[in-house]
């Protein structure tokens, strides 16, 4: 099956809707934390104070990005929880060459506690990834990453760049892009979603598409399925009022 798309999936009409089922969550004013309300100033300052975010050489840090991510997807819930393999993750570090990529360090011990990986595009700075060790979460490290990010692109936020979080979610909940909305002044650019299916592929999604509400969307395959026809859906719905 490899090499064989059973679909096409692309977006457009980039952020001309005010509203609509399909989005990339986006930034593009800087950032201002007097902007905020007090308790989530409270939130970003102590990240801050409790961590020392700065771009590193991932080649520098490998065991402590390996640490990193085995504790984060510990904290997942099992049924999206991915196998670390150690020897492959850390051989991927040395192909994060032109990617941006900051460490949080706890101030209190200078321990490498998570990460960021961003990659500059044209005209914007794709968020790839963010993980953290959960159990210093509750010292607002996500803040102190997030906020070091939104800071050290102001000037370019200024200037029609913006920062992307990625397209809306499929495959598991997150409240993540919730998170930099409220907290980061992140917004919804709406778009459309267009999909188009080999002939066979669109028959099944035809006769599946009235029981995708019946699909068991917590099973191996189910899971697949079930966001096809999610995305089918939003699809057919997008425009209609």
């Amino acid at each position: 099956m490899g090499g064989y798309p059973l679909l096409a999936r692309w977006t457009s009409d980039f952020d001309q809707f005010t509203d609509g089922k399909w989005w990339y969550v986006i930034k593009d004013t800087p950032f201002d934390i007097s902007q905020l309300k007090a308790k989530r100033r409270y939130e970003i300052n102590k990240g801050k104070k409790n961590f020392e975010v700065r771009r590193i050489d991932p080649k520098n840090y490998k065991d402590e990005l390996l640490q990193i991510q085995i504790r984060a997807y510990s904290a997942w819930p099992e049924k999206y929880r991915p196998t670390v393999d150690a020897e492959s993750f850390q051989r991927s570090i040395d192909d994060w060459t032109e990617q941006q990529v900051y460490g949080a360090f706890y101030v209190a011990t200078n321990e490498c506690c998570g990460y960021a990986l961003l990659k500059e595009e044209q005209g914007f700075v794709a968020f790839h990834v963010l993980r953290v060790k959960p159990e210093y979460e509750h010292f607002s490290i996500n803040a102190a990453i997030i906020a070091k990010i939104c800071e050290d692109y102001n000037d370019k936020l200024s200037n029609g760049f913006y920062i992307n979080d990625g397209e809306r979610a499929i495959r598991h909940e997150t409240a993540f892009q919730d998170y930099l909305e409220k907290y980061f002044q992140f917004r919804k650019a709406f778009c459309s979603l267009n999909i188009v299916y080999r002939p066979w592929m669109k028959f099944a999604v035809s006769v599946l598409y009235p029981f995708r509400n019946k699909i068991n969307k917590e099973s191996k395959y189910g899971s697949l399925v079930y966001s096809v026809l999610w995305m089918e859906e939003i699809r057919r719905k997008q425009f209609k009022k």
